[in-house]
């Protein structure tokens, strides 16, 4: 399975943002579908996380602002981002996971080639 991250762009603060992450195959196998970030000078992080049963995680930071949800019959995965600030600003990764859902991005099986995210006026 292949994943393909898109919708980055340029967005001012407090705007939207909706990134899509298709898979080239079936992602009903796939458990765990998460989305990771990694900012200038910052490392990796977890943003949001949804399993095959449909169990959500965030990130404390993104809690309330951002909301994952997944598409089986389109094997997609999507991330929509509201009230955006300028620390958002990332290259956002798509990644799949098929075992028991886990937090650790080197645990994860496929990985998209990320999607660029700039908040700024």
């Amino acid at each position: 399975v292949q994943l393909q991250a898109s919708g980055g762009g340029l967005v001012q603060p407090g705007g939207s943002l909706t990134l899509s992450c298709a898979a080239s195959g079936t992602i009903i196998s796939i458990n765990a579908m998460t989305w990771y970030r990694q900012g200038p000078g910052k490392q990796r992080e977890l943003v949001a996380s949804i399993t095959s049963t449909y169990s959500t995680n965030y990130a404390e930071s993104v809690k309330g602002r951002f909301t994952i949800s997944r598409d089986n019959t389109k094997n997609t995965v999507y991330l929509q981002m509201s009230s955006l600030k300028p620390e958002d600003t990332a290259v956002y990764y798509c990644a799949g996971r098929s075992g028991l859902y886990s937090s650790s991005s080197s645990t994860y099986d496929y990985w998209g080639q990320g999607t660029l995210v700039t908040v700024s006026s």
